[in-house]
Parts: structure tokens; C-alpha cells; sequence
């Protein structure tokens, strides 16, 4: 059954995709190269914080961890949204521990960040490029953007009809442009996975050129979004929410960003149902049935939310809804 795991990994990406032809697709990776807080302390948080912030975020999952905890061996595709170290964190880490088959990679080409500073690990960045450049034994480098068709992905297979994803964007010229430029949000794949119960789009970090490219050429199949996991972690950051008009998503997760950061009028105003990875930690959503049932970590938000906590999914999370 197609599962959708979106995990609370900080201020960073990662989501896992369980297909229904039993093959796994990652996209990004955060939080590789943390330890979480012990399920008693964030318990204990969570019983002293009902009324207010619900601090899902301050415990993230390590995604390796994560994998191991629910039986996933491998990785059969890689996909990296686009070359920001919050959507890389712990990639070293995961090549070491998993095998990955194939890694997408849609062209951009990132000058090395600054190392000095910054939180994050050279490693993580050296082996992107190592992996990215086909170097890496054993993982086969898939060279693809906007309106590509190929077998595994969007084309038949034995299971019927491959994993169901289609890359919206982006295009050639879009990314030739942020490669100009060197800002690579727009760079970023908007993938769709068109599961029984309902479209998931995914989108990295994506702005304004990265959805017009993908709405001018998908614009039907991104109508009536079942769920979307809101790009930049659903921060505000003056970007136009348009696209919001387009998609109307039937449920959005805003990620891990402090509380005034995130754009919570572009989905309040619109009338479209919302949560955040701070309510919610881990969500799982069941795309199998003729819906999206959704499930999450947080029992007690589950329960303020109007959901079901005596329901509870493979993972042990509560119900929250269908949508």
C-alpha cells in the first residue's frame, strides 16, 4: 500500500515515498547527522505545552534511523530537490548506510558553500558532488527534468503503470538560469505522485518562476492537490502564493520554521486546511484507499484537531483525518 512519510527533521526536507510496486524514493535529506530526543522527554514537553506550542520540531527524526525502524534496506531513487544544505544534511551518512540505486539530478550546479561557519558538513556536500558527477558505485546517475518519460517513474512497467511521478518542473531553461544566477530555489523539482487516493506534490524550495514553469505546462495535473508539502517549509518570505489558486490542496504541511516566518494567511486566507510539522511531528499519509488518510505523531494534537487517536496506523501514529 502507498505510504507517504514526511518527516520532522528541523529546518531542513525529507520525505519518503513507499510505492505501491514496493520500491522506495527519498527526496532530500535532513537531520542525517542528529540525535533525537528520547520519546519520554518529548512526552513530557508535549503534557506541559497543550495550550501553545506543541515543540515537534525541537525532537527531529534522523531519517537513518527512521529507514532502519521501519524495515526500508534500500533506496530506489534519490532525489535531490535542488543543492541547499538543508535538503542534503546526512546524505554522507545515508550513502554509507543504504544502498541507493539511482539519484536524479535536473542540472544545477552549485558553486561549494562555505564550509567555515556553517552547521552543516563538507562531507555531506563532497559526496552529493561525487554521486552527482556518477562516481559513486552502484548508484546510477538519472539525468531528467520538466516532461521527462521513462520507465520506473511514469512509464509501464510489470506493476502497471511505473511509480506514478511526473516532473513538472524544472524546465531546461529554468534551471540554466539559476545556474546564471546561482540562486537554485527555482531550480528546484516540483514533482507530482498521482496516488489512488489523491496527488502529493512535492516541491523543494520553489518560487514563483519554478511554479509558473510548472503550471504553464501541467496545469491539469495540478488541479485538485489531495496534499502538498509546502515548499520553502512553508515560510512567508514574500514570495507570491498564487500557485496556492491553482492547486487548491485539499490538506498542506508547513514545515519547521519559527512560528512568524511561516505564511499562515496565504492558506488561512484561501480557506485551505493546514498544519505544521510542529503540531504534527512525523506525518504518514495512506494514499491506498480512495483518499488521503493522514496520521501523525503527536497524539495530543491529534485529539485537539478532531481526530480519531484510538485509530492508529503501522507506525503507531493517530489518525488525524481523510482528505
Amino acid at each position: 500500500m502507498p505510504n507517504i512519510h514526511c518527516l520532522t527533521v528541523g529546518q531542513g526536507d525529507c520525505t519518503l515515498i513507499e510505492h505501491g510496486s514496493g520500491r522506495v524514493s527519498m527526496i532530500d535529506i535532513c537531520g542525517g547527522n542528529t540525535e533525537r530526543i528520547s520519546a519520554q522527554s518529548r512526552t513530557h514537553s508535549l503534557l506541559e505545552n497543550v495550550k501553545g506550542n506543541f515543540r515537534m520540531c525541537n525532537s527531529p527524526t534522523n531519517p537513518l534511523d527512521y529507514l532502519k525502524e521501519n524495515g526500508l534496506t534500500s533506496i530506489w531513487r534519490f532525489i535531490s530537490t535542488h543543492p541547499d544544505m538543508d535538503h542534503l544534511d546526512g546524505f554522507d551518512a545515508l550513502m554509507n548506510s543504504f544502498p541507493v540505486l539511482n539519484f536524479w539530478d535536473q542540472g544545477a550546479r552549485r558553486e561549494k558553500p562555505d564550509f567555515a561557519r556553517s552547521p552543516f558538513k563538507e562531507a555531506d556536500w563532497d559526496r552529493y558532488v561525487k554521486v552527482r558527477d556518477g562516481e559513486e558505485n552502484g548508484t546510477r546517475v538519472v539525468k531528467v527534468k520538466q516532461g521527462s518519460q521513462f520507465k520506473y517513474a511514469n512509464q509501464d512497467d510489470k506493476s502497471g503503470h511505473g511509480d506514478c511521478i511526473t516532473i513538472c518542473a524544472p524546465s531546461d531553461q529554468l534551471v540554466e538560469k539559476c545556474n546564471d544566477s546561482q540562486d537554485f530555489n527555482d531550480a528546484s523539482y516540483i514533482i507530482v505522485y498521482n496516488a489512488r487516493g489523491g496527488k502529493i506534490v512535492l516541491a523543494g524550495d520553489a518560487d514563483d518562476d519554478g511554479w509558473k514553469c510548472a503550471i504553464d505546462k501541467y496545469g491539469e495535473l495540478l488541479r485538485d492537490v489531495g496534499f502538498l508539502l509546502a515548499p520553502h517549509h512553508g515560510r512567508d518570505s514574500d514570495r507570491d502564493r498564487s500557485f496556492l489558486d491553482h492547486l487548491k490542496p485539499r490538506f498542506s504541511l508547513l514545515g519547521c520554521a519559527p512560528s512568524e516566518h511561516l505564511a499562515y494567511d496565504a492558506w488561512r486566507n484561501r480557506n485551505l486546511a493546514y498544519a505544521t510539522q510542529n503540531q504534527c511531528g512525523n506525518i504518514v499519509v495512506d494514499a491506498g484507499g480512495d483518499d488521503l488518510s493522514i496520521y501523525i505523531e503527536n497524539d495530543t494534537f491529534a485529539e485537539k484537531a478532531g481526530g480519531d487517536t484510538s485509530k492508529t496506523n503501522e507506525q503507531g501514529y493517530y489518525f488525524l483525518g481523510a482528505f
